[in-house]
């Protein structure tokens, strides 16, 4: 049987994965043995092939295990400079260590553990989830991390570029026509060969195009054929085939001589060099989900670089990260898989063992000329933007001073001043947006609870007594002055303040400060602050309760819903205007009490209407009806209070109004014969009188006045309710 055909968009995935691999190869080879000579060659003349070794180990090892395993696809790993700069920094500290002169071999051993160590950790790091925290980083500071790589990558480009020491970049008469041909035709060639084919790479047919150069210019320069001594290429890779992988093994033996000292003294390189690798690839990882719009797990790939580092370390590699150049170089050619990666580690294999003198003609020039292109296409031009409007030129201050603290310094000082400014931009953000989502007077917002006409135009004559303030946001030293600001004119007057915190994220000490010097000012006028929907995360409910905001858990200024809260300041207030209003230990009241049947007794229509009427009494949280209940009767309460609840598909309930003594609810039912859609329970014990509609309809045919009456007093209730909940939601609109 045949094999199923190849897809075309798998076919261009493998093709862009083989071109990017191959391309990434050709920036982190030379990298790799850079660093690995830059660290081994401390030790003497003798031990530059085995840093020549080390690279390249590192980077095959690098490329086909952290990329296997890690959880970014399109990350290149290899030796990077933190690993040369934090190795060559132990192992030049100890050579320079006259007090106790430690030998060649032994430092081998050292960087081999040093390796093992942190890679180690940097798996630990992964499984704690330590990956997470890059997730917080601001995209300013994003911006301005890929934007200074950039310019760091052009810079440190140009010498190549231009095939001269980096003291001389700006002295034109020590240029090398050569490297700067070389560099101009490859940049040509990747401005230009997408307008020619879109079949190979740009960075590809660039690289071809300065080989071409290169050969070109040899034919006028003859010296440049010289491959020993020739600045201008890669030159021989060391080793050659076998000699790459001599004398690997030959390092652990050296692992018998270390002591408990030894590893004391690599206890803080280790931290040290796991830190800066994690973040040195966890930030490239940033800036090629910013370029690629994807994401990356963020602790699978700490697990797979700290594994791909132990792996190195265990065949005698170089430690390395995610590297910036190689892995945008792999993109820029069209890589956009794991495959990319391993055919990365592969082709350095393959590079070492067979193309070593293929790959040594490889003109540094050229390599300087795509990896220039790559900068200025890394650089945020747009964030100049930023520059034309006051409100985002501190966005822009936050990218400027990261490029220019790298540039000056290095990438690490730079993120650490590009999160530091970060964080002015989320005070100047929380500073600017005000904290007070919501603020309304007690004549604008009730309670759910039905109160009696009289009670009612109480509350609204005394409403601006109470203020209902819904916070939002943070609550700390940078928003404290601006709620006070917002609050003062109301604390002049109110003697109620109502704060709904169900929206609050976060509060400091002097947060809750300036509540303790709210609840002083209102206690002056015999009132008080109170809080309503505390925030569902406990570590800020048990803060509340740490810094004095609740002093006291049973405290019933404290509330489960705003509802509640507005309730009860509702009671206090009726309390204080209505001394003789009814107390809780009142009798309950007889049919000629309500409003809804006002005048049954002078016209003689009660005597008939009362058999139609059951007493009933409920128990506190006793349900009184259920959703789906079929009856049609209408609830008179004589005493307590009902709630009446819409049951929601979670299980929980939405209060949609409370009916206290003097008030009847059911009328939906009642007047239509449709099921309940809700639900009433007793909030305290209740005394009911029950009107069943069948009885009622008998009454009213032999009495068509005591209908006519019922209905009438039911239907301007009715309309009273609704003008009030349209008063309501106009003010939550508006508010």
């Amino acid at each position: 049987m045949s094999s199923p055909p190849v897809s075309p968009t798998l076919r261009k995935n493998i093709t862009g994965d083989i071109w990017g691999g191959f391309a990434s190869m050709l920036v982190a080879l030379p990298s790799s043995i850079a660093y690995g000579v830059a660290v081994y060659t401390l030790l003497g003349p003798e031990y530059v092939a085995h840093g020549v070794r080390t690279g390249i180990v590192g980077a095959i090892v690098l490329g086909v295990i952290a990329t296997a395993l890690g959880g970014a696809p399109r990350l290149i790993s290899s030796p990077c400079a933190p690993a040369g700069a934090v190795l060559a920094s132990l192992a030049g500290g100890l050579l320079a260590d006259s007090a106790a002169p430690v030998s060649p071999e032994h430092i081998v051993a050292l960087l081999l553990l040093l390796a093992v160590l942190s890679g180690g950790l940097q798996m630990l790091y992964g499984l704690i989830g330590g990956g997470k925290l890059i997730k917080y980083i601001p995209y300013p500071v994003v911006s301005g991390y890929l934007s200074a790589v950039g310019v760091l990558i052009f810079l440190s480009q140009l010498p190549k570029f231009f095939g001269v020491a980096a003291a001389n970049v700006l002295a034109p008469s020590h240029w090398q026509i050569p490297a700067l041909i070389v560099g101009a035709v490859t940049i040509a060639g990747v401005l230009l060969g997408p307008k020619l084919t879109r079949a190979v790479p740009a960075t590809i047919l660039g690289l071809i195009a300065g080989m071409l150069a290169y050969f070109a210019t040899a034919w006028f320069r003859p010296e440049l054929l010289q491959l020993e001594h020739n600045k201008l290429i890669i030159g021989p890779l060391g080793g050659g085939g076998s000699g790459v992988f001599a004398g690997i093994t030959q390092v652990w033996p050296a692992l018998a001589g270390l002591h408990a000292a030894d590893l004391r003294l690599l206890v803080m390189p280790a931290l040290t060099l796991s830190v800066l690798l994690s973040i040195d690839t966890l930030k490239t990882c940033v800036v090629v989900d910013s370029l690629t719009r994807s994401r990356h797990d963020s602790n699978r790939t700490l697990l797979g670089q700290g594994a791909g580092n132990l792996a190195s370390a265990c065949v005698g590699g170089m430690p390395g990260a995610g590297m910036m150049g190689a892995t945008l170089v792999s993109v820029e050619s069209g890589g956009n898989s794991r495959r990319a990666g391993m055919i990365e580690g592969a082709s350095v294999l393959l590079a070492a063992l067979l193309l070593g003198n293929w790959i040594a003609w490889v003109p540094v020039a050229s390599l300087a000329g795509i990896l220039l292109v790559v900068a200025v296409r890394m650089v945020d031009w747009g964030s100049f933007r930023l520059l034309r409007q006051k409100s985002t030129m501190l966005d822009f201050a936050v990218i400027a001073t990261v490029v220019i603290v790298a540039v000056s310094t290095n990438l690490m000082a730079a993120s650490g001043a590009g999160v530091g400014l970060a964080m002015l931009l989320f005070i100047r953000e929380q500073i600017h947006g005000s904290v007070i989502r919501r603020k309304l007077a007690g004549n604008r917002i009730s309670s759910t609870q039905h109160r009696l006409p009289e009670e009612q135009t109480v509350l609204e004559q005394h409403g601006a007594q109470t203020v209902v303030c819904e916070l939002q946001g943070s609550l700390f030293f940078g928003t404290t002055d601006q709620l006070r600001t917002e609050l003062e004119p109301d604390l002049r007057q109110c003697r109620w303040l109502i704060l709904d915190l169900r929206r609050v994220q976060s509060m400091d000490y002097t947060a809750a400060h300036l509540f303790e010097q709210f609840e002083h000012t209102l206690a002056e006028r015999g009132g008080g602050l109170i809080f309503s929907r505390l925030p569902a995360r406990r570590d800020l409910q048990e803060y509340f309760a740490q810094v004095g905001v609740l002093k006291n858990q049973a405290d019933p200024r404290k509330f489960a819903t705003l509802d509640d809260a507005l309730m009860w300041v509702e009671d206090r207030i009726l309390a204080e205007q209505m001394p003789a209003r009814a107390k809780d230990d009142a009798p309950p009241l007889g049919l000629a009490d309500f409003d809804l049947l006002r005048e049954f007794e002078t016209d003689q229509t009660l005597a008939p209407f009362a058999p139609v009427v059951v007493e009933r009494s409920y128990a506190a949280g006793e349900m009184i009806v259920r959703c789906g209940d079929t009856g049609q009767e209408l609830f008179l309460v004589r005493r307590g209070v009902v709630r009446v609840m819409l049951p929601l598909k979670d299980g929980s309930h939405h209060n949609l109004a409370s009916f206290g003594r003097g008030s009847f609810f059911g009328e939906m039912s009642f007047l239509t014969g449709a099921v309940r859609s809700a639900e009433a329970v007793a909030t305290t014990a209740t005394d009911l009188f029950i009107i069943d509609r069948k009885r009622f309809d008998a009454i009213s045919h032999a009495h068509p006045l005591v209908g006519l009456k019922v209905f009438a007093r039911i239907a301007r209730t009715l309309s009273v309710r609704l003008r009030h909940t349209d008063t309501e939601l106009r003010t939550f609109y508006d508010a």
